[in-house]
């Protein structure tokens, strides 16, 4: 077995919201999904529930677009996950979201973030040291979008900028190209 088929002791999956509505005089911590966010969210939970990429705990900041982003994913996977809400990670950049990962207990394995940009995007490009979709993330991190992380560390507390491999890079539109 190659090191890059060795599973990873830690699997971060950072899950930016689907695409969400601007409804006039609703504040941005109130905005809903927009139609497109409502059919790229189970397209996502599906292809991870194919993929076998189900965590131990999802963290979901509070912002309604988020939450609603979360409802629709779970829906698509084949077991209860815990989650839980995430105030930590609401328009905040990478290193205070990197904060609330390396508190995460170690029980969990496999963890999943649904948030925002551009802490997702920058958290992504700050943990990922290689990885062949790494371009394709430099590139934009879409609503929907999905990386997968690993980690060969004991704990979350370990993860540090550039240890970890991008494993995959999903989006809506990639999954509809198929």
């Amino acid at each position: 077995m190659s090191d890059h088929d060795k599973p990873a002791k830690r699997r971060l999956m950072l899950l930016r919201h689907a695409k969400s509505a601007w409804p006039e005089g609703v504040a941005d911590h109130r905005r809903p999904l927009a139609e497109r966010g409502r059919k790229a969210a189970p397209m996502i939970g599906a292809y991870m529930a194919e993929h076998g990429l189900i965590p131990d705990l999802a963290l979901v900041s509070t912002a309604r677009r988020a939450q609603e982003t979360w409802e629709l994913v779970a829906e698509a996977l084949p077991a209860r996950v815990e989650a839980r809400d995430a105030v930590g990670i609401y328009e905040v950049a990478a290193p205070a979201i990197l904060k609330v990962i390396r508190g995460v207990e170690p029980s969990v394995r496999d963890l999943l973030l649904v948030g925002h940009n551009p802490g997702m995007a920058e958290l992504a490009l700050l943990l990922a040291g290689s990885g062949r979709e790494l371009p394709r993330l430099r590139e934009k991190f879409p609503t929907a979008g999905l990386a997968v992380i690993d980690f060969d560390v004991e704990q979350w507390a370990d993860v540090a900028a550039g240890t970890g491999r991008l494993a995959r890079f999903v989006t809506p539109r990639k999954l509809e190209a198929k």
